[in-house]
C-alpha cells in the first residue's frame, strides 16, 4: 500500500496537468479536436476579460449521451482567470530522496513521538482496566483471549489501516477528516456552494490526479457524485458528523488520560481517595490548557525526549514482567484464543470490545497531526519503536494478570517494580499531559480546515511560530475544551464511565475515515475493485461491531458524549446551511450587465480619486450591495475592485498565485474583479497595507499583460478586412486638462509627448492601434498610482439574512436566531486584516431566503 503513493507506482497516484475527461458518443468523436481547438481560440481572442465572459462560464451538468460511449480527453474552457492560472510557475517539489542527515533525522523522530504518538502511547494505562470491568477474569484463557483481541486490534487498526493506508490519503501533507473531504472536493464537484473557478485547478498545489483511459470506473464514480445532490449532502453530513466526533474525542482524551495517570496514586498510597484523584486531575488540566499557547511553539521541542523515555518505560516494564512471570502471554498471538474468549461468555466478551478499542485510541490523531512530518518518518517510528513498545507493554501486563488474576484494577501501576514506581508514575503523568496536548493540537488543525471550507464559524487563530505555519492556537476553542474536560471529570469521576464515552468518539471518527478513504480509492487512486471492497468490508465490519459494543454502554457515560457531539453537529450544520442560503441569495441578487451598461462609465454618479475595494463572497458578477453604494453615496471611487477572499480546498497557495484579476465591463469603467485565494493552511492575518500593496502590484501586472495581448492582436489584424476602430474622442478643458469619452478620469496623466490641441473643443484623433494601447497602458498605470496615493477604502457588505415569512418554523428558528447569533459572534474574513475604521464603510442589506 505504501508504495502506491510514489510516482512510479500505479497510474492512479501520479500527478499531471489539469485536463478534463468525459464520455462522448462515437459520432461525436470526430468533432472533438475541432471543438477543443475552437474553445482554445475563443479563450485566446477573448482575453480582454469583459464583463460578459465571466457570466458565461459553464456550470451546468453534462448531459448523458446515448449510444456507444468512450472516454476521451478534452480541453477545458478558458477565460482570463484561466490564463493567469496557467502562467504561474509550479510550486517547488520536495525531493523524496534527500541526502541523509543524522541530526535532522533524530530531531524529526523525537518530534514525531511528541506530536503524533502521544495519544496512542498511553493506552496501556487503562485498556485492561476497562476491559475486565465488563469481563471478570476466571482463568488464564480469559487473559489470553483479551490479550489476543488487543494485539490484533493494534495490528489491524493503527498499523494496517492508518499507518499503511490512510496516511497516504493526505491532502498535500495535511491529514484529518476534513483533508479527506477537501481531497474529494478537488477531484469532483461535490461542494454544495459552487463558487469554485476553473483557474483554481491550475494552481501548482491544485493539480488533479487524473484517471487513465482504461480505468473508467473512477470517471463513473465522479459523474455519480457530481450529478447526485443526495450524495453531496450525504458526504457533507458525514464529514460534519466525523468532525463533531473528533472534537468530542479531543474532550475525552485529556479527561481519560490524566485521570487514569493520576489514579496511580491509589497504588503508591493505599489510602488515597477518589476525590483527591479528581482534584489533582483538575489542577493538572488547568495548568496544561493555560500553557497550551506556549507549548505549541516553545515547550514542544522538549516533549519528544519525554515520550521517548515513556515508550522505553513501557517496553522495559513489559520485558521485566515477562522475565518474572514467564512467556505464557506469547500464546495470545494465536487468534484461536479470541474464539475461546467469545465461546466461554459471548455477551460479556461483546461488552468488553469497547474497552479493547481503547488500545487503538489516538489512531486518528496520527493522521490529523501528519502536517508536521513526512509520511515515511511517521511510518518508521510507529513500526520500529511505538508498536514494539506497546506490544511488550500489553504482553507484560497479561503475564502479570495470569499470575495475579485478582489484580484487575490499576493493572499498569500494579505491575511496575516497586523500586522504580515513583519515577515511572511521574513519567506516566507527563505522558498523559503530552497525549492531551497532542489531541488538542489536532483539534486546532481540524477546526482551521473546517473554517476554511465554510463548515464552522470563523474564530480567532493565533500562529505561534514564525517558522512553522502549522503551529496554531485558537483561544476560544482552548478554553472551551478545558471547561468540557473538567465537566466530564467532575460528572463521571472514574475511568470506566469516561472510557465508555471514549470508545464511542473514537469509533465515530474511524467509521467516517473508512468511508472517505474508500471513495478516494475509487475516485483518485483507482485501485482494483477487489482491493477496495476488501478494505471497505473488513474495516467497516470490524468498526461496526466495536461501535455496537460501545453503544451498549450509553447509559454508563456515553450519553453525555452523544449530547455533546450532537450540539457540535448542530452548530456546524446551521452554519453551513445558513452560509449556503446566503451565498445563493447573493448570486440571485447580483446586478445585471445591462444595468451597468445603462449607468455608463461614470456609473451614474461622480468618480472621485481613490481606490474602492468592494468586498463580497461571490466570484462572478457585480454584487447587489454595489447598487446600494451607488444610490447611497454622493460619489464613487475612480477605481473599483470587487474583492472576494476565497478559501480554496488546498493546504497552501503560493504568493505568486494569491490574486486573480479580471476586468469588469469595458476599459472605460475602471472596474476589476480580484479573487484573493488562501489555502486552509495559509496565514490570513495580513495587515491591510500589505494586502493593498500586493493587490495593486498584481493589478498592474495584469494590466500590462492585457496590453501586450491586445497589442499583439492588433498587429495581427492590421492587414485584415475589418473596419478600423472608432476614433478616440479627446476633450481638452480650458485649464489644459485632458478628458476622454473612452478613458475617463485620466486627467493630468497624459504622457508628456501627447499633443494637446490648443482649441478647447472636441477633436477626433486617429491613432495607430499599437500606440493607442501603449499610451492607454501608461495612462492607466499612472492613474492607478495616483489612486493608490489617494488611499483605499473598503466597502464591506454586512447583510442581514432572514427567512421568508412563509418558511417553515424550524427554518425560521435556524436562520433568524441561531445562524444570526453565530454570524454576529464570529469573525469575517476581511476583518482579519485589522482595517482602520476610517478606511472602512459597511452597508447592511436585509435578504430574505
Amino acid at each position: 500500500m505504501a508504495s502506491a503513493a510514489e510516482p512510479s507506482a500505479a497510474g492512479g497516484m501520479r500527478k499531471a496537468p489539469s485536463l478534463e475527461w468525459r464520455w462522448v458518443s462515437t459520432e461525436e468523436d470526430d468533432d472533438e479536436d475541432r471543438t477543443g481547438a475552437a474553445a482554445a481560440a475563443v479563450g485566446t481572442v477573448g482575453r480582454g476579460g469583459s464583463f460578459e465572459s465571466e457570466d458565461d462560464e459553464d456550470d451546468n451538468e453534462e448531459e448523458e449521451v446515448k449510444g456507444k460511449k468512450r472516454l476521451i480527453r478534452t480541453v477545458p474552457s478558458v477565460d482570463w482567470f484561466d490564463v493567469e492560472g496557467n502562467e504561474v510557475s509550479a510550486a517547488p517539489q520536495l525531493d523524496d530522496y534527500e541526502e541523509f542527515d543524522f541530526g535532522r533525522t533524530m530531531f524529526l523522530a523525537l518530534q514525531t513521538l511528541a506530536v503524533v504518538f502521544g495519544d496512542i502511547g498511553i493506552g496501556p494505562l487503562y485498556t485492561f482496566d476497562v476491559m475486565f470491568n465488563k469481563y471478570p477474569i476466571h482463568g488464564e484463557e480469559d487473559v489470553l483471549g483479551a490479550l489476543s483481541l488487543v494485539l490484533y486490534t493494534l495490528i489491524l487498526m493503527p498499523l494496517v489501516k492508518y499507518v499503511l493506508v490512510v496516511l497516504w490519503a493526505n491532502d498535500d501533507g495535511e491529514g484529518g477528516i476534513f483533508a479527506l473531504y477537501s481531497l474529494i472536493c478537488r477531484n469532483a464537484k461535490v461542494s454544495l456552494i459552487p463558487n469554485q473557478v476553473h483557474s483554481e485547478k491550475r494552481m501548482s498545489s491544485f493539480r488533479l490526479k487524473l484517471p487513465t483511459p482504461e480505468l473508467e470506473r473512477s470517471i463513473k464514480v465522479k459523474e455519480k457524485l457530481e450529478s447526485s445532490l443526495l450524495l453531496k449532502k450525504l458526504l457533507l453530513g458525514l464529514v460534519l458528523y466525523g468532525t463533531s466526533m473528533f472534537i468530542s474525542n479531543g474532550v475525552i482524551t485529556p479527561a481519560m488520560s490524566v485521570l487514569s495517570a493520576v489514579s496511580g496514586l491509589k497504588v503508591g498510597i493505599r489510602n488515597t481517595s477518589q476525590d483527591v484523584v479528581v482534584m489533582i486531575s483538575v489542577a493538572l488540566l488547568v495548568i496544561l490548557f493555560s500553557l497550551q499557547r506556549y507549548a505549541t511553539s516553545k515547550v514542544g521541542f522538549a516533549l519528544g525526549p519525554s515520550l521517548l523515555v515513556w515508550f522505553c518505560c513501557l517496553g522495559g516494564i513489559g520485558l521485566y514482567n515477562l522475565s518474572l512471570y514467564g512467556p505464557t502471554a506469547f500464546k495470545a498471538f494465536n487468534p484461536l484464543y479470541i474464539i475461546y474468549y467469545f465461546g466461554r461468555n459471548p455477551f460479556q466478551a461483546w461488552l468488553s470490545l469497547g474497552g479493547c478499542l481503547l488500545c487503538a485510541t489516538g489512531s486518528e490523531a496520527i493522521f490529523s497531526n501528519l502536517c508536521y512530518f513526512p509520511v515515511r518518518y511517521v511510518q518508521y517510528m510507529f513500526v520500529l519503536l511505538v508498536l514494539p513498545c506497546l506490544v511488550l507493554a500489553y504482553l507484560g501486563q497479561a503475564a502479570f494478570l495470569i499470575a495475579n488474576p485478582k489484580s484487575s484494577e490499576q493493572v499498569f501501576f500494579s505491575s511496575i517494580p516497586s523500586g522504580v514506581f515513583w519515577p515511572v508514575f511521574l513519567v506516566a503523568n507527563l505522558a498523559a499531559l503530552i497525549a492531551s496536548r497532542t489531541m488538542t493540537v489536532a483539534i486546532f488543525q481540524c477546526l482551521k480546515q473546517s473554517i476554511a471550507l465554510g463548515c464552522f464559524p470563523r474564530l480567532k487563530i493565533v500562529h505561534t511560530s514564525r517558522k512553522f505555519m502549522a503551529k496554531i492556537y485558537i483561544p476560544v476553542v482552548n478554553w472551551f475544551l478545558l471547561a468540557s474536560c473538567l465537566g466530564f471529570i467532575v460528572l463521571f469521576r472514574n475511568i470506566h464511565d469516561v472510557g465508555n464515552a471514549y470508545a464511542i468518539a473514537e469509533l465515530g471518527v474511524m467509521i467516517m475515515a473508512t468511508v472517505y478513504v474508500t471513495i478516494i480509492m475509487l475516485l483518485i487512486w483507482e485501485f482494483n475493485i477487489v482491493k477496495v471492497l476488501s478494505f471497505f468490508i473488513t474495516f467497516l465490519f470490524l468498526e461496526l461491531i466495536f461501535f455496537s459494543s460501545a453503544l451498549s454502554s450509553v447509559g454508563d457515560g456515553g450519553w453525555a458524549l452523544l449530547i455533546f457531539a450532537s450540539v457540535l453537529l448542530m452548530i456546524m450544520f446551521i452554519w453551513n446551511y445558513g452560509s449556503k442560503l446566503k451565498y445563493d441569495s447573493e448570486v440571485k441578487q447580483k446586478l445585471s450587465k445591462d444595468l451597468m451598461r445603462k449607468l455608463g462609465p461614470n456609473l451614474g454618479t461622480i468618480r472621485a480619486p481613490g481606490l474602492g475595494l468592494v468586498c463580497s463572497d461571490i466570484v462572478k458578477g457585480v454584487p447587489a450591495i454595489f447598487g446600494h453604494f451607488l444610490t447611497s453615496l454622493p460619489a464613487i471611487h475612480s477605481i473599483i475592485v470587487f474583492v472576494c477572499i476565497r478559501n480554496v480546498p488546498v493546504p497552501v497557495v503560493h504568493q505568486s498565485e494569491r490574486f486573480l484579476f479580471q476586468r469588469v465591463c469595458s476599459r472605460s469603467y475602471h472596474m476589476f474583479r480580484c479573487i484573493a485565494r488562501y489555502g486552509y493552511k495559509d496565514k490570513k492575518q495580513e495587515h491591510h497595507s500589505v494586502f493593498e500593496r500586493l493587490l495593486i502590484e498584481g493589478l498592474e501586472k495584469y494590466i500590462q499583460r492585457e496590453a501586450v495581448e491586445l497589442s499583439l492582436q492588433s498587429e495581427d489584424d492590421v492587414d485584415s478586412d475589418e473596419e478600423p476602430p472608432t476614433p478616440m474622442k479627446i476633450i481638452t478643458a480650458p485649464n489644459g486638462s485632458l478628458y476622454s469619452l473612452d478613458v475617463p478620469l485620466l486627467a493630468d496623466y497624459a504622457p508628456s509627448t501627447q499633443v494637446i490641441p490648443e482649441a478647447s473643443c472636441s477633436t477626433p484623433l486617429l491613432h495607430d492601434p499599437v500606440l493607442d494601447y501603449a499610451q492607454n497602458l501608461e495612462l492607466e498605470l499612472a492613474f492607478i498610482k495616483q489612486s493608490k496615493q489617494s488611499g483605499a477604502v473598503y466597502l464591506i457588505d454586512n447583510p442581514i439574512i432572514k427567512a421568508r415569512k412563509d418558511s417553515w418554523f424550524f427554518k425560521k428558528l435556524m436562520i433568524n436566531y441561531f445562524f444570526a447569533f453565530l454570524r454576529n459572534n464570529c469573525r469575517r474574513a476581511i476583518m482579519l486584516m485589522s482595517i482602520p475604521h476610517s478606511n472602512m464603510m459597511q452597508v447592511r442589506m436585509t435578504s430574505y431566503v
